[in-house]
């Protein structure tokens, strides 16, 4: 973007559009380039986000800098403090503070209504991150790097991460903003080697460009050579599961079958499956001692393995996600010409407005008629006939006056629900992972 000989093609953007400004060079840049290129567009709405992260001393010197800056640029502002909880030393400071920022960036676009968010990662970052993901020993899918664009799904839709400035250089950037005469900050943690990337962009990224000039520009177009190959792999792993992955889980079957035929595609296929549920690549010896765990099981035993986080366990012969019961129960309304029934919307409404809608977790007394012309049931009963797991049996309960009307996984109550009029449907929608 901020030159045209090589940006990347320009997104189709939204009415309102988000640019993460650090106060640093490369998004300093990426933000005068968009309000520029949109100068002439004057239905287009600009918004500039900071995270202060706390990290560094003249974090609120940053922050000032940023405000100011959007005030020059006469477009909306905001920000988010963000608290890295325990001490740095305690896992990775450089990927808690990287997952933290794209949290809050998140709850920045959802409270703005924002669908569109540009990201100033540049050449060199794209260089730095695949070095990071080889030293890691990563796969195809680490070392691809960051993705042009990628969606990144939320409970009120999706928000698209866009970066435009990835196929241009640091030097570049540097001569743009020397140019325009652009003023900025620096990180004085830029310079810290104790971060392997800074590591990587200080020691070793100098030295390859020795070696071999056009060093940071091979690895970033490796990166995008990288990522059309996983895009291959996962079509294929989508082919190979067809049989295979269920809505809930993967068939343990069908999957140790594949692996006696094929362990690359069935590897392929585990990978993909852990990235369809947002949860990291297993290395190679975690990978393995799976296998192993899978290839000795009895049948109807159960396993578990803890992961990125998560349980990923087996429970009759089915490989599943725990997932947690963080999330919100939503009313949907129901199409006036359509059969399924659901709660009076206008009783509905009433109890919202008194408080008398209450989510409750479960403490085992608790009965409810899911179907017709059936007694009341205990909810023990009711998961033991629906097959559900032990450990999502804890399930959110909604409660309305003091009355027990859904229970996630299980149904809602039939008592309650009517065939016709105003109607809506309460669901439970699980948050997404962050």
């Amino acid at each position: 973007m901020a030159s045209s000989r090589k940006s990347q093609p320009s997104p189709k953007l939204g009415k309102r559009i988000a640019v993460a400004l650090s106060g640093g060079l490369d998004s300093v840049v990426l933000l005068d380039t968009v309000c520029k290129a949109q100068a002439k567009n004057k239905q287009t709405q600009i918004y500039a986000f900071h995270i202060h992260h706390g990290l560094q001393k003249q974090a609120d010197d940053w922050l000032i800098f940023c405000e100011k800056l959007a005030k020059k640029y006469k477009i909306y502002f905001d920000f988010r403090l963000m608290h890295l909880t325990g001490s740095q030393e305690q896992g990775n400071i450089e990927a808690r503070a990287r997952a933290g920022r794209y949290e809050a960036l998140t709850d920045l676009c959802t409270e703005y209504g924002i669908n569109d968010l540009l990201l100033a990662h540049h050449q060199n970052d794209q260089a730095e991150t695949v070095l990071l993901q080889l030293l890691r020993g990563a796969g195809v899918a680490g070392t691809a790097g960051m993705p042009s664009s990628r969606e990144h799904n939320i409970k009120e839709g999706k928000i698209t991460l866009w970066r435009p400035l990835l196929n241009q250089s640091k030097q570049e950037l540097e001569s743009y903003a020397k140019e325009h005469k652009l003023k900025w900050i620096e990180d004085p943690s830029n310079q810290d080697s104790k971060y392997r990337r800074n590591a990587i962009r200080k020691t070793i990224i100098p030295a390859l460009e020795k070696i071999q000039p056009e060093a940071i520009a091979n690895l970033a177009r490796s990166a995008g050579l990288l990522g059309e190959a996983q895009a291959l792999l996962d079509r294929l792993a989508r082919q190979d599961g067809k049989t295979i992955i269920l809505k809930d889980g993967i068939q343990l079957k069908q999957l140790l079958e594949l692996a006696k035929k094929d362990l690359p595609a069935a590897n392929n296929l585990l990978r993909f499956w852990l990235k369809t549920n947002g949860l990291t690549m297993p290395s190679q010896e975690r990978l393995a001692a799976w296998w192993s765990d899978l290839n000795t099981v009895k049948a109807g035993a159960q396993l578990e393995w803890a992961h990125d986080e998560k349980n990923v366990r087996l429970w009759r012969g089915i490989l599943q996600i725990e997932n947690a019961n963080a999330g919100t129960w939503v009313f949907k309304t129901i199409s006036s010409s359509s059969k399924t029934p659901g709660l009076p919307s206008q009783w509905v409404k009433e109890a919202e407005q008194k408080g008398l809608i209450t989510q409750k977790d479960r403490s085992g007394s608790e009965k409810i008629q899911i179907k017709a012309n059936t007694p009341r049931k205990t909810l023990k009963n009711l998961f033991q006939e629906g097959d559900i797991p032990p450990w999502q049996r804890n399930a959110p309960l909604l409660f309305i006056n003091g009355e027990l009307i859904a229970v996630a996984g299980v149904g809602l109550s039939y008592p309650h629900l009517v065939h016709s009029g105003p109607r809506v449907r309460p669901e439970w929608v699980q948050n997404p992972v962050k």
